[in-house]
């Protein structure tokens, strides 16, 4: 039986909507999903490489399989985490954020030239109902990393919104064109895609992933 963590998304948390929905799902199957808390033990301080590295402790013992389960800034991380573990043999991507600094960025106007002389930015954290501070060596982590890089062949299923307005669904899509395992199913839905997990859930079950040794 492979081992399943979900990983939530950036501002977001293990109670988010979507990772509270997957985890009584697997309970009803009698599986654990491990989701863990990729804030800690400090937001202000959180990076891509900082996220790897907890996902990294949560690997069981070689040779039991991973499989990935990736929101957002989470997905970001499980696709990295599986170009170096080769125990991943499974990714599920949840509109997950490649491409996330050229669309995000872009967007902050002003205040990206505040952060980069300030040092932090007050971001809109949804799991603490309320902003925080985030220091902007988050941007100069993520900028060290080139998706181009991304090329162990894991199979990967994403699942992204038609009308995303946080990561553009053409992201996906490129990420896709030249990685012949990626398979990916756009849906009507945003970013969020929680109109659409019970339709996921049933995908996972009729491609028989949750049953992968």
């Amino acid at each position: 039986m492979p081992t399943y963590i979900y990983l939530h998304g950036f501002a977001s948390g293990p109670k988010s909507a979507k990772a509270v929905f997957f985890q009584r799902k697997f309970e009803t199957l009698g599986i654990p999903l491990l989701v863990p808390d990729l804030n800690e033990p400090d937001f202000s301080q959180l990076s891509l490489t900082r996220n790897i590295a907890a996902v990294d402790r949560l690997f069981p013992p070689l040779p039991q399989p991973v499989v990935l389960i990736g929101s957002s800034f989470g997905g970001l991380t499980a696709a990295w985490v599986a170009q170096e573990r080769l125990q991943v043999k499974q990714l599920i991507l949840l509109a997950p954020a490649f491409e996330f600094a050229q669309a995000w960025l872009p967007r902050l106007g002003d205040q990206f030239f505040q952060w980069q002389t300030q040092g932090y930015l007050e971001v809109e954290h949804y799991a603490y109902g309320q902003s925080r501070p985030l220091n902007y060596g988050f941007v100069e982590d993520l900028q060290a990393y080139d998706e181009g890089q991304l090329t162990r062949p894991v199979p990967t299923l994403i699942f992204h919104g038609e009308a995303d307005e946080v990561i553009p669904v053409s992201a996906s899509q490129r990420y896709g064109q030249s990685r012949a395992w990626v398979e990916l199913q756009v849906l009507r839905e945003d970013h969020g895609l929680t109109e659409n997990c019970e339709d996921i859930w049933q995908t996972l079950q009729i491609k028989n992933i949750l049953g992968r040794p």
